[in-house]
């Protein structure tokens, strides 16, 4: 597997298939397609992406750590294993309440 890119048809971890960075959000791209995409994410303590929306809606499926998801103004806490759905059009931000780890699914069409 190169840094960004993930060799089709062979096994692999979510969890061990990308690093944390200090002070920094890593990310890799599972499948990247114009229908849609999986990526992965690793955000160090503190970090975040801030407010914005997308015209689609988006799965969450947190593999490490804990995350503050805040949906139109409303917070949730994920933690490992929990998973939440980012609905079309709606504001949404994530923050790293400790490091964590997560899964981004989003189709287009």
């Amino acid at each position: 597997m190169s840094n960004n890119e993930f060799i089709k048809g062979e096994k692999f971890s979510y969890n061990d298939s990308i690093s944390y960075a200090d002070q920094a959000v890593v990310s890799k791209h599972i499948i990247k397609k114009e229908t849609g995409n999986i990526s992965l994410f690793a955000f160090d303590k503190g970090e975040g992406l801030s407010e914005h929306t997308a015209p689609f809606d988006a799965v969450v499926y947190i593999i490490d750590g804990k995350a503050d998801i805040v949906i139109d103004g409303q917070s949730n806490l994920l933690h490992a294993g929990e998973t939440i759905i980012m609905p079309a059009n709606l504001p949404h931000a994530l923050i790293a309440i400790e490091r964590f780890k997560m899964v981004l699914t989003m189709i287009r069409k």
